[in-house]
Order: C-alpha cells, then structure tokens, then sequence
C-alpha cells in the first residue's frame, strides 16, 4: 500500500515537473484584452502561445505574436506582424501597403483612413499591427518593435469552445 502511494506521488511530482518546463520553454496561455484584434481575437479569449516558435525560425509577415509592450515591457499586448526587417510600410488612407504594394487584409473590418510616411524597418525588428485598426495602439504609435520583445507566436484559441481553433 505506502509503495502504491509512493508510486502515485512520484508519478504526480514528475507530471508536474514536465507542466513547469512546458509552460516555462514551450507554450505559454493568453487572455486577450480589449478590442484591438477584433474581429480575428475577441476579448476575453484565450490562446496557447508558442514561446518556441521564434527560436526555431524568424518572423514572419500576418504571424499574429504576444510581444512586451515596448513602452513598459511589463505589460503584454497581442498584435499582428504587418512587416518584417527590410520591408517599406505606408498607410493611405487606412490601406497598408509593404514594399509598395497594397496588402490584402480580410481580417480588417476597420482600416480606418490613417496615413503614414513610408518607413524601412529596422534590422532585427518587427511593424505590428491590430486587426482593428481604429482601436489599436500599435507600431504607428510605438515604432517597430524588437524580436527581443517578441513572447511568441498566438497559434490556437482554447477558449471560450465556440471560438477554438487555430488563428489566422
């Protein structure tokens, strides 16, 4: 019987042990705030994050990313890489163009009619934007952000159950 128990809590320590380097090295969850990915990511839900993803390979353009807010890196925001290190960005009224020429943007219901001068994107970093453009602090207000800023890649909403599946 004491084998049986020691057995159960060896097994249960080891399970938890395996949760922790997970959650530290892997995957990490997400609770969206606010309207900013609407209408791609509603507030409230939640996501599984890879923290690998960006270990693995590099940024890529409409990855949608977890990344420390460059004004106080103890906040997390959620948006989407619009541009890569490189890229020219512009905005006419609202509509995003990348190497001059116009993206095509279906998760966007409201561009807006921002402008903004063209911008080569530094080395080593990323323009991000939210999918709803007129309620999005972003890389328009921020500047390009860092990769080193960079928590992950959003790759799966887990909640609330009508809205799971994989984020595009």
């Amino acid at each position: 019987m004491m084998e049986t128990i020691k057995d159960i809590v060896e097994v249960i320590v080891v399970a938890f042990v395996i949760a922790l380097v997970v959650r530290g090295l892997i995957i990490e969850t997400f609770v969206v705030h606010g309207p900013s990915m609407e209408p791609t990511l509603m507030d409230g839900e939640r996501l599984l994050v890879s923290k690998i993803a960006y270990k693995l390979g590099k940024p890529k353009r409409g990855d949608v990313v977890v990344l420390r807010y460059p004004l106080d890196p103890s906040r997390d925001y959620i948006k989407r890489i619009v541009a890569v290190e490189g890229d020219t960005v512009e905005l006419r009224l609202g509509r995003l163009y990348v190497n001059g020429i116009l993206q095509e943007e279906p998760y966007v219901l409201y561009p807006g009619l921002y402008n903004m001068a063209s911008l080569v994107v530094p080395e080593n970093t990323v323009f991000v934007m939210g999918d709803h453009r007129t309620d999005s602090e972003d890389s328009r207000f921020f500047g390009p952000v860092d990769v080193d800023l960079l928590k992950g890649k959003a790759i799966v909403i887990i909640w609330p159950p009508k809205a799971v599946g994989a984020i595009k």
